[in-house]
C-alpha cells in the first residue's frame, strides 16, 4: 500500500514538474464560436509597425500572445516585437512559463541572464544575432548606444509566457518597506525612494 502511495505521489510531482502549456486534443481551440474562418487565425496587430513614421520615445513591446491573439491558445507559441530607443532598457524580468528566443533585427543590445547558481551570462549582440533566455531565469536587454535605436523579435514556447518585472514586483506592490529593507540590507527611506521612482 505504501509503495502504491509513493508511486502515485511521484506521478503527481512529475506532472507538476512538467507544467507548461497543456496538450490539446484537437487541432485548435475556438472560444465560443461556431463559424470559424481564416480571420480567426490572422493577427493584424503588428501592422502598426509596417508604416511607423517615428520610433517610440520609450522602450515598447508589441505582443501577440493568446490574450491578444486567441488562436494561439493551445499552440505553445507567442511572439513580441521589442523597440529600444537609444539608451533604453528592458529591465530585469522573468517569463515563468517559457524560454525566450530573441532575434536582433536592427541596432545593438547588451543582454544577460542569471542562472540558478547566480552566475551572470552576458553578450553584446549585433543585428542578425540570436540569443536564448532560458525559461524562468532573470534576464534583461539594454540598448547602450546613445544615438541609435534597436529592434528585436522574441518568440516564446508558450501562448502565455507571462512576465514578472522585478522592479515592479518588488517596489510597486504592497510588500512591506521593512521586509524589503531587511532583504536588501538597507534602510526604509532607501526603499521608499525606490518605490517613489517607480510610481
Amino acid at each position: 500500500m505504501k509503495l502504491l502511495s509513493l508511486v502515485l505521489s511521484s506521478f503527481v510531482i512529475v506532472q507538476i514538474a512538467l507544467a507548461g502549456d497543456p496538450d490539446i486534443l484537437s487541432d485548435f481551440l475556438v472560444p465560443n464560436q461556431n463559424n470559424v474562418d481564416g480571420s480567426f487565425f490572422t493577427y493584424t496587430g503588428m501592422r502598426v509597425l509596417v508604416n511607423q513614421s517615428t520610433f517610440p520615445a520609450n522602450f515598447t513591446i508589441l505582443k501577440a500572445s493568446m490574450v491578444e491573439f486567441p488562436a494561439l491558445n493551445g499552440q505553445s507559441v507567442s511572439y513580441a516585437v521589442l523597440q529600444y530607443p537609444a539608451s533604453s532598457l528592458n529591465p530585469p524580468h522573468t517569463h515563468p512559463r517559457a524560454a525566450e528566443l530573441l532575434f536582433l533585427v536592427d541596432g545593438s543590445l547588451e543582454v544577460g541572464f542569471v542562472d540558478t547558481t547566480n552566475k551572470l551570462f552576458t553578450q553584446s549582440l549585433q543585428a542578425g544575432d540570436m540569443f536564448i533566455f532560458p525559461k524562468g531565469l532573470v534576464h534583461y536587454q539594454y540598448n547602450a548606444d546613445p544615438n541609435n535605436p534597436a529592434i528585436a523579435i522574441s518568440s516564446f514556447g508558450s501562448a502565455n509566457a507571462g512576465t514578472v518585472s522585478l522592479p515592479k514586483t518588488l517596489f510597486a506592490t504592497n510588500i512591506d518597506d521593512t521586509i524589503l529593507a531587511k532583504s536588501f540590507k538597507t534602510d526604509v527611506s532607501t526603499i521608499q525612494a525606490l518605490k517613489a521612482g517607480l510610481a
